[in-house]
């Protein structure tokens, strides 16, 4: 390259970081590290100034920007807690709030397929019987008409089912729909309980299909389950 080249190449200045991005980048990798587990206050914002030798404005800055992105949130009067641990997990979940169901349901429809498939084939004898505990536990809940019972453990049954997939990645996702497949069990919770011990309810199949590493079976299982919760939709 010649001279005069060189002299006419754009070269952006380095930006300095700011002391905002610093605090942000060291209170976010206490809570992604574990150090700040969800649920736990984190210091007051004195101590903080204290620990990270950086001025109130600073930290109160770092703290607001973490609240903007899901991972603390501010209770008038408490303090400031860790309410989630991963961004990316907290933006899926927005967008799922804002989601049409219907979509929410397609996307449903897929995972619990690949969950169901991967339970068969890889479950281990303690899958097996996290799983058959809250099939029954929901059987047991229709039953005798108890509605919070019987959400809970069909919610509990499906994460069971995802967690036996021994897939991270999958039970990472899956995580973010609990909200949403919380609320289509609690729309949908008559219908259900109302044909359990019926061979409309699929749950036990499934449950079957995944004893027996059937992972076809498995999957038309999970794939049936899903389709009544669209007709209820509709």
């Amino acid at each position: 390259m010649s001279p005069q080249l060189r002299e006419n190449v754009s070269v952006e200045p380095i930006q300095r970081r700011s002391l905002v991005d610093t605090v942000v980048d060291r209170l976010q990798s206490e809570i992604t590290s574990g150090s700040w587990s969800v649920g736990r206050r984190i210091p007051t914002e004195a101590e903080l100034v204290a620990r990270l030798g950086v001025s109130r404005p600073s930290v109160r800055e770092g703290v607001r920007a973490l609240v903007q992105l899901g991972l603390l949130e501010t209770r008038q009067g408490d303090g400031t807690y860790v309410v989630a641990s991963d961004p990316t997990d907290v933006a899926l979940r927005r967008a799922l709030h804002h989601a049409d169901p219907r979509e929410v349901l397609r996307v449903r429809r897929a995972l619990d397929a690949l969950a169901a498939e991967e339970a068969a084939e890889n479950r281990t004898a303690e899958n097996l019987t996290r799983i058959e505990t809250e099939v029954v536990a929901r059987r047991e809940a229709a039953i005798r008409g108890d509605a919070d019972a019987f959400i809970h453990h069909d919610v509990e049954f499906h994460l069971a089912v995802v967690e036996a997939s021994h897939n991270a990645l999958l039970e990472g996702i899956y995580a973010s729909f609990v909200s949403s497949l919380r609320n289509a069990v609690s729309q949908n919770a008559a219908g259900s309980m109302s044909i359990v011990e019926t061979q409309a309810d699929k749950h036990d199949p499934l449950f079957h299909a995944i004893l027996d590493q059937d992972a076809e079976a498995a999957q038309a299982a999970a794939l049936n389950i899903v389709e009544r919760s669209r007709s209820f939709l509709r």
